[in-house]
């Protein structure tokens, strides 16, 4: 045998051998693929549909107020101020004290005016005496009681009294100061009457109406209902100013800044899924894979409210216990073989 014939032999030896692990490999790869049109099998997790009831809020910032002058009540504030100006000769009260309204405040010094009372009455008493000698006139005597009338108001009026009833939350002057018309001597707040008041999008007041229940979310949260809602808007920020009583004892100070809510709709006892099982198709369609078996298939609902991790749904054939995929509902095909995976 020749060098060319040995050549050959080997070069047909090696081209067998190719064929050969090409057929087996072909053989394998068609003995691993799936059937034509087999499902693909799709690791999900997946939660309940559930009857709820959810709401709708508008939330926002509001600030704990004495209540305005309303429903035939006087505000449930007052800056105290004299009446006449003078000396602060005594302070009746200190800061968190509770008063009457009527009790004496603070007293201005009254030596002047006691002088000026103590000679009217001298001046009535001798005018009397001459009127009953017919020595003098009556005009001259009732001139004469008109000012010790007017001297007695003004000592009165030396004594600063509460204009309602409430705790005085700050004074802001000491004996021995001198006083006007101006000066502001103290604050009293009616602490059973106030408010919680805050200001809301323009945007969102149409969703708005006196009577909705307002949440004041604090530790421990505070229900009222919003009792006011103003017609117009605020230029300055576009929102619209809004107002709740908080109930007696509901342990708010004012000037606390608190978070609030405020319940604008409802869906009672409504079909309610997780909102990570609701999404959006290439439809632009709201979907919910429904799982029955092992197989998930895609069903269009129609959302309404969300609160808490909670949607609300309608759709064909749903209905309480069914089960949904919600870790990984996105981007499943409308009918798809699934495997749950617990969370």
């Amino acid at each position: 045998m020749n060098r060319k014939q040995v050549f050959v032999g080997l070069a047909v030896v090696v081209i067998g051998v190719a064929i050969y692990a090409v057929l087996r490999m072909a053989h394998r790869s068609a003995a691993e693929a799936p059937e034509e049109g087999s499902p693909t099998l799709v690791a999900v997790q997946v939660g309940k549909l559930t009857r709820a009831t959810l709401h709708g809020y508008v939330d926002g910032f509001g600030a704990v107020l004495p209540a305005p002058a309303e429903g035939g009540q006087p505000p449930a504030t007052a800056h105290v101020a004299p009446s006449v100006a003078g000396i602060v000769a005594r302070a009746c009260v200190a800061e968190g004290q509770s008063v009457e309204r009527g009790a004496l405040l603070f007293e201005l010094d009254p030596r002047a005016a006691k002088v000026a009372v103590d000679y009217a009455r001298e001046t009535v008493a001798r005018q009397k005496r001459l009127f009953e000698e017919h020595n003098t006139s009556l005009h001259s005597l009732q001139d004469a009681e008109a000012q010790l009338a007017a001297a007695e108001t003004q000592l009165a009026l030396l004594q600063v009294t509460a204009p309602l009833s409430g705790t005085v939350t700050h004074v802001s002057v000491r004996p021995g100061e001198a006083v006007d018309l101006n000066t502001v001597l103290a604050d009293i707040t009616d602490l059973h009457r106030l408010v919680v008041a805050a200001n809301i999008p323009s945007a969102e007041a149409g969703k708005l109406n006196p009577g909705q229940q307002v949440q004041v979310l604090t530790d421990p949260p505070v229900l009222t209902a919003l009792a006011y809602v103003s017609a117009a808007v605020d230029a300055t920020n576009d929102t619209v100013s809004v107002r709740a009583p908080l109930p007696p004892g509901s342990a708010l100070r004012p000037g606390q800044l608190v978070p609030l809510r405020i319940v604008t709709a409802e869906q009672a006892n409504c079909l309610a899924a997780p909102a990570a099982s609701v999404v959006t198709d290439v439809g632009g369609r709201s979907v919910v894979a429904i799982v029955a078996g092992d197989e998930a298939t895609q069903v269009v609902v129609k959302t309404g409210l969300r609160e808490d991790g909670l949607v609300a749904i309608d759709g064909p054939g749903l209905k309480e216990g069914d089960t949904v995929v919600t870790v990984g509902a996105y981007g499943l095909p409308a009918k798809t073989k699934v495997q749950a995976l617990s969370p």
